[in-house]
């Protein structure tokens, strides 16, 4: 057979570089991408990137009443009293109110007893005198008053204030009888017996009588006002006392 040919290589050639037959000369995939399961690309040591919420739009906000309930309740309040201001200044320039007065001229005790039990039964006349000094404004003394005579804070005796009408730049008298009784007075009477040696007993006189006014002839609502006196007198005995001095105070409660 004939002796196949056969290739040598050549002594003087180079040593074949292996890392050269190996590597490709251009990459397959370029540098930061690799290659998934399904062949694709994909991105390597990529900077974590936040996702930025959705804004919806607010919804349109619902008409609050409350507010508008109290708005209109101050304008309402607001409109009656700049109403209840016209209507004061109209009375003040045109009728000229004045405060009527009163004054104690005399008292009288028809009964100052002590009974077995200790208590006090007492009767006092009392005579006032109302004063309307208003020349366009009348006063009608309505019924339901009340009169009463305090003594250190204990009442004494009540009655009831006369019901009639006060016509303009009118002084009436009035003579209005009281009536009482004090339960166990023993501590009054003490207190009474010690005061009487300095010859001046305070005494407080309340009337609550409702009245109502007369503006021309337009009578204004009933109204309860308060008239007080603070009376020193020399004793608390049966007869006439005598008054050392008063003093009257009228306080209007609506």
């Amino acid at each position: 057979m004939a002796d196949h040919q056969r290739i040598h290589p050549d002594p003087t050639a180079p040593p074949p570089d292996l890392e050269s037959q190996t590597k490709p000369t251009a990459p397959l995939v370029p540098r930061g991408l690799s290659r998934s399961e399904n062949g694709h690309p994909t991105e390597l040591n990529q900077p974590y990137q936040r996702t930025i919420p959705l804004q919806y739009s607010k919804p349109p906000k619902k008409k609050n009443w409350c507010c508008r309930c109290l708005c209109c309740t101050l304008c309402m309040l607001l409109s009656l009293v700049i109403a209840i201001g016209i209507l004061a200044a109209i009375v003040y320039f045109g009728f000229d109110p004045k405060i009527p007065k009163y004054s104690v001229d005399g008292m009288t005790i028809t009964q100052f007893s002590v009974n077995n039990d200790n208590s006090i039964s007492a009767q006092f006349n009392v005579n006032i005198t109302a004063r309307n000094p208003n020349t366009k404004i009348g006063i009608s003394y309505e019924g339901g008053s009340k009169l009463t005579v305090i003594y250190m804070g204990t009442v004494l005796c009540e009655g009831s204030w006369p019901k009639f009408y006060q016509g303009h730049r009118n002084t009436t008298v009035l003579n209005v009888p009281l009536t009482g009784q004090v339960q166990d007075a023993t501590g009054l009477l003490n207190s009474l017996q010690a005061q009487q040696q300095t010859g001046t007993v305070p005494l407080v006189l309340r009337a609550k009588v409702p009245v109502r006014i007369k503006l021309g002839k337009l009578k204004l609502p009933k109204f309860k006002p308060i008239v007080r006196c603070k009376v020193n007198v020399n004793a608390l005995s049966t007869g006439s006392l005598r008054i050392r001095d008063s003093d009257c105070s009228f306080k209007f409660k609506f």
